[in-house]
This record gives structure tokens, C-alpha cells and sequence, in this order.
């Protein structure tokens, strides 16, 4: 905690004053001084016990909240000015805040919850919300864990703070490129925008060349593409929905390229195209999270090695294969490692051409190595 991590588990806490609820003041002593070490919120819920909220004291009132937001949308300002209008405002840990997330689509925002410690502070927040960006709606979005906790005090998933919402979906603009996003009933509060930069790059990389997009979910990269000038993009996801969505978002734009969709399992699609000999001069690979604790991470890294692998005999002599991993228990250099491992098993020559992260609305702070989840890296196949 002294080197910034904003988190205390539950089996550090050596003594408590008194029974806390959720969302109560927690005030942090070092146990040697005895001195004021940071403020936090109380989270009964949660294994990560207490999430600390200032380093020294501090009054959490309204002028508390706005200065926070404020300071967290002076960083975002300079996206604006790229034909952007889509942005996450607060980025929990990052901010200030954990836990809590605000997604901006357009003139609508979408205030997200990840603790019950947080719902006493709702009204402050969208308070400050309100006062530092001007939208049209701002409404509730709550994680499962907390929505039984969130319907006892009369809080629903998806209930509007503020403002109409005439239609569940809104269309935005990320670097002139429309998608939409469904901000009730949509996956997390609608979209994906830490991928902001890497779909950017890939429509850069995109013009004249077959793409394939792999976990497209709502067809980030391909719409890129194919704004991007691709001849053809293809789109492969699992869900119906998704690839329905994706197909959506293509038409919002104008295009010349072929967008075709396949449905099923990732790693039986990618098998049977190779069985095929199909090739690609730009394949890009971004699955959902393999890691969802720490247990699963040598499994998270074997499923990396095997889409590297497959990725790999898919993309034309001199294409580019694109590998991302969203799995905060990965870390960045054991992804790098794992996929320099398999290429060199397989004796597989590339050019590691570039990697990326988040965009700059997802902010990674010191001391807190969980907040850098997003890892992406550019190969060129030789």
C-alpha cells in the first residue's frame, strides 16, 4: 500500500475499531506509528477488503468527488480532438476511484459499479458526473456480484440517473468510425473501448489487404478494416448476436470492401482454414479473457501459444498476425515470452514489429501492475 497498491485484502487487516458496513470510512493506520496512512471504503462483500481512496485525509463531500472527476477528464481531453466522441471517463484504480467506471458514447454516460461500497457515494458521484460533462442521460450499470445487494435499496441494473433515453442504442465515433453500443443491456456498459488505439492501427495496416478477425464480438477491428480499405474482411465469434451486431456496426460506415461473417468455436474455425489453405494478409486474434483467476493462468497461457501458433500458418508470407490478451493475470513480458516460445519451437521466423497497450482513457498507475491488463503485439510472419 505504501508503493500505491489501492488494494487491502481481507487477511492483512490486523485489527478493526468496530463492525463495518459496506461503504463505510475506512481510515488506515500504520501499525508501527500509529500514523494516518491512507483513507478507503469498507467492502463486507469482497475479499479485497478495503479500496483506498486517498493517501492522507481527506472529506469525502461533493467538491471531493468533483475535483476527481474533473482531474480524471482533463487527461481524456486531448482524445476528443480526434474525431472521437466515445471515452472512458473514469477508469477506477487509475482515477482514484475503485471500482467505479464511466463510459461516455456520444452524449450519453454509463455509470458502472463494481462494489457496493460505493452506493452511498452514487448521488455524489453523478453529481460531479454531471458537472464536469454535459450529456443528454447518464444511467446505472451494476456487476452481478452487487445487484442483490443494489435491489434491497432500490438500485437497478441499467435504471436511469438522469436525463431520456430515447433508444437503447446509441451510436458513437472512435477516430471517425461509427459503432453502437447497447448502454442498458450491453456487455459491460455497451462496448470495448480500451482497444480504441489497436483498432486505429489495424484499419492503418488494413488498406488492400484480406483481414481476418477472430473473437470479432462487435467487430472492432473489422469495421477498422474495413474503413480502412480492406478488400475483405472476415469476422468469426461464437455468438449469432455478436456477428449480427458486428454486421450492424459495418453498415453504419461507408465501405468498398467483402464482409463475410463464420459462426462457432474460434479454434475449430481457425483448423478448418487451414485445412483449407486459406490465408490472410492481416490476421488479428483478440479473445476474451482466459484467466479469470490466478488457477487458470497456465491454462489462459497454453490457449496464447495455440492461437499464436494457428494465427501463425494462416497469415501470408510477410502479413502481419496481430495477438492480444485481456487477462490481467497474464502479465505483458510472460504473453511475450509464451508467444517467442512457440514460434521458436516451431521454428517460425517474424519481426516483432510493435506492441501496444490500453488507450490513453485507461490510464496505468505506479504500484498497481493488475491495472495493466491489455497487452497487444504486431508480428510479421517471414
Amino acid at each position: 500500500m505504501r508503493q500505491g497498491h489501492p488494494w487491502v485484502f481481507e487477511g492483512s487487516i490486523i485489527k478493526e475499531s468496530d463492525t463495518p458496513n459496506s461503504g463505510d470510512l475506512a481510515i488506515i493506520y500504520d501499525h508501527r506509528t500509529n500514523k494516518l496512512l491512507a483513507l478507503g471504503l469498507y467492502d463486507c462483500e469482497s475479499p479485497i477488503r478495503i479500496k483506498i481512496i486517498q493517501r492522507g485525509p481527506a472529506q469525502l463531500d461533493q467538491d471531493w468527488f468533483d475535483a476527481k472527476v474533473r482531474k480524471a477528464f482533463k487527461l481524456r481531453t486531448p482524445l476528443l480532438k480526434t474525431e472521437t466522441n466515445s471515452y472512458r471517463l473514469l477508469f477506477g484504480e487509475a482515477d482514484g476511484l475503485p471500482g467505479v467506471i464511466c463510459d461516455v458514447y456520444a452524449d450519453h454516460a454509463v455509470l458502472k459499479l463494481y462494489s457496493a461500497a460505493w452506493f452511498p457515494y452514487i448521488d455524489l458521484l453523478h453529481e460531479a458526473i454531471s458537472k464536469t460533462i454535459s450529456t443528454k442521460t447518464i444511467l446505472l450499470r451494476l456487476n452481478r456480484n452487487s445487484q442483490t445487494k443494489a435491489n434491497e435499496i432500490g438500485l437497478v441494473d441499467g435504471q436511469i440517473l438522469s436525463g431520456t433515453l430515447e433508444s437503447e442504442e446509441v451510436i458513437f465515433k472512435e477516430h471517425g468510425v461509427l459503432f453502437s453500443a447497447n448502454l442498458v443491456h450491453g456487455h459491460k456498459t455497451g462496448f470495448f473501448l480500451d482497444h480504441r488505439a489497436n483498432r486505429k492501427r489495424v484499419g492503418q495496416l488494413a488498406n488492400g489487404k484480406t483481414v481476418l478477425d477472430v473473437f470479432s464480438y462487435a467487430g472492432g477491428f473489422s469495421v477498422h478494416a474495413l474503413c480502412g480499405g480492406a478488400k475483405k474482411v472476415v469476422s468469426t465469434d461464437i455468438s449469432a448476436p455478436a456477428l449480427e451486431l458486428a454486421k450492424r456496426n459495418a453498415t453504419l460506415n461507408t465501405y468498398k470492401g467483402v464482409h463475410e461473417t463464420k459462426q462457432g468455436d474460434a479454434f475449430k474455425i481457425l483448423e478448418k482454414m487451414i485445412s483449407d489453405q486459406e490465408t490472410f494478409d492481416l490476421v488479428v486474434i483478440d479473445p476474451p479473457s482466459f484467466a479469470k483467476q490466478q488457477s487458470e493462468v497456465e491454462r489462459a497461457l497454453s490457449q496464447y501459444r495455440r492461437l499464436a501458433l494457428l494465427g501463425s500458418k494462416l497469415v501470408n508470407s510477410g502479413g502481419i498476425l496481430v495477438l492480444a490478451s485481456c487477462s490481467s493475470r497474464v502479465n505483458r513480458e510472460s504473453f511475450f515470452t509464451e508467444i517467442d516460445k512457440v514460434f521458436s519451437e516451431n521454428r517460425i521466423t517474424y519481426y516483432n514489429l510493435e506492441s501496444h497497450g490500453h488507450d490513453v482513457d485507461h490510464p496505468i498507475v505506479v504500484g498497481f501492475p493488475e491495472g495493466e491488463y491489455l497487452k497487444c503485439m504486431y508480428i510479421e510472419i517471414i
